[in-house]
């Protein structure tokens, strides 16, 4: 039984720790494999419908996003 919970808590730690990078980096998640394109499907793609450039555009209207809610707030606890 002891066997079991150590391998739990390790495979818990394994993912906990890829989850937290994957937060880190703020980066789309990719496919290794090539996903739709690689069967002829990227054109059904419901974010940029075979145009990579609108995935980057789109990412970038993300970033600009993110960019406008930091800007709404200030931390009071930092003197200026």
């Amino acid at each position: 039984m002891t066997i079991f919970i150590f391998a739990f808590i390790a495979m818990l730690l394994v993912v906990a720790g890829m989850a937290l990078g994957a937060m880190v980096q703020n980066k789309p998640l990719k496919g290794s494999c090539g996903g739709l394109n690689n069967i002829g499907m990227k054109q059904d793609c419901t974010i940029c419908g075979g145009n990579d450039d609108e995935c980057e555009k789109e990412q970038e209207r993300k970033r600009q996003q993110k960019v406008a809610a930091e800007d709404l707030a200030y931390d009071a606890t930092k003197r200026k």
